[in-house]
């Protein structure tokens, strides 16, 4: 059965997603969203302890499961210090290096759920004052924020309510362009979550039967290391990791293909399950690159590491500078899509 893809549809679904601030730590608001967007489907969701979200359609094969996930979480920060100079010292949440966000907007939620906008600067940041403004280390002492407020101090800053431990999200200056590209931070991973909405849209509304019962784990703690790590039925056999393909020297992977990941630093994948995954790709004129990812984890892996026994696999679309200004094209976007939906009507490994 042929995927139409819309392409067109996914980039203007994953601009959204983009653009609803959740840092790992704070992600109700695009939980919230990807929700109702299921419950209007008539999907069948819960929620799990940690905040994470699970759809579920019941498949022909009710005692055999699979699951998909991707993640909704980002890259973002935490108040760690209001300095005395009326400005915010920042701890990270996530593994992204201090230079990829110097001179970002960004806007902090203090408890009470108001927001602040800012810019993410070096403290030595003008030339015409700090003799090291070009070479001074950027780390966490000298990067800071500078709120779109008239403080001048701790106390002034404390007065609007923002405290230690507020949540900062990085603006994602998110573009979709008529070539096809879309530009913005945290493509990782919602570029991934909105394709699993689309292809899950595109099953319920063709009223396709799944030969499995199928759960969609949007989970919120990837960043940190643990967001897929639980909620596996004992029924599920292959667990399907969806997210970003790492561009860089030595890679395969490119914006314009589904990559499939062979290994990362958690090691292989499971061999069965990657080799199903190009089978369906050659069948079905599906581009696609196979890749190693040196410096990566998944919730897949995270799942492996928590003791599941399961068959697990990793894919996603390929997004160029990954943790700072990211990019992919919409035929990435729509490989992966394609891939996704035929293995959801494959049959499993062991079969």
């Amino acid at each position: 059965m042929v995927y139409k893809t819309n392409g067109k549809a996914t980039l203007e679904l994953i601009k959204t997603l983009v653009s609803i601030p959740s840092p790992t730590g704070n992600t109700e608001r695009v939980i919230a969203f990807v929700e109702k967007f299921f419950q209007n489907l008539g999907i069948h969701t819960t929620r799990n302890r940690k905040g994470g979200l699970i759809a579920t359609i019941q498949g022909k094969d009710t005692s055999k499961h699979r699951m998909l996930t991707a993640h909704v979480d980002t890259l973002g920060a935490m108040v760690k210090e209001i300095k005395e100079n009326g400005r915010l010292r920042l701890d990270m949440i996530g593994g992204f290096a201090w230079n990829s966000v110097e001179g970002e907007y960004c806007q902090i939620e203090t408890s009470s759920g108001n927001i602040y906008t800012g810019t993410i600067l070096m403290h030595q940041q003008s030339v015409h004052v700090y003799k090291d403004a070009r070479t001074a280390e950027r780390n966490q002492d000298n990067i800071e924020v500078r709120l779109d407020e008239k403080v001048m101090n701790a106390e002034e800053v404390r007065a609007l309510g923002i405290e230690v431990g507020d949540f900062v999200a990085f603006d994602p200056r998110v573009q979709v362009l008529d070539n096809g590209f879309i530009k913005s931070r945290h493509l990782d991973d919602k570029a991934s979550v909105g394709i699993l909405m689309k292809v899950v849209e595109y099953i319920v509304k063709g009223k396709i039967e799944l030969p499995y019962t199928t759960h969609f784990l949007i989970s919120n703690n990837e960043e940190i290391g643990y967001g897929g790590n639980s909620n596996i039925t004992p029924e599920t056999i292959e667990y399907l990791a969806v997210d970003m393909g790492a561009m860089g020297d030595g890679q395969q992977t490119d914006e314009y293909t589904v990559s499939i990941c062979v290994k990362d630093s958690s090691g292989p994948y499971n061999l069965k399950l990657r080799k199903h995954l190009v089978k369906l790709a050659e069948k079905n004129g599906i581009e696609y690159q196979l890749d190693i990812y040196p410096y990566y984890g998944s919730d897949a892996s995270a799942a492996i590491r928590s003791g599941f026994d399961i068959v697990h696999g990793l894919i996603g679309p390929g997004i160029d500078s990954s943790h700072a200004f990211e990019r992919t094209h919409v035929s990435s976007i729509e490989n992966t899509e394609k891939l996704i939906y035929h293995y959801l009507l494959s049959a499993m490994v062991e079969e």
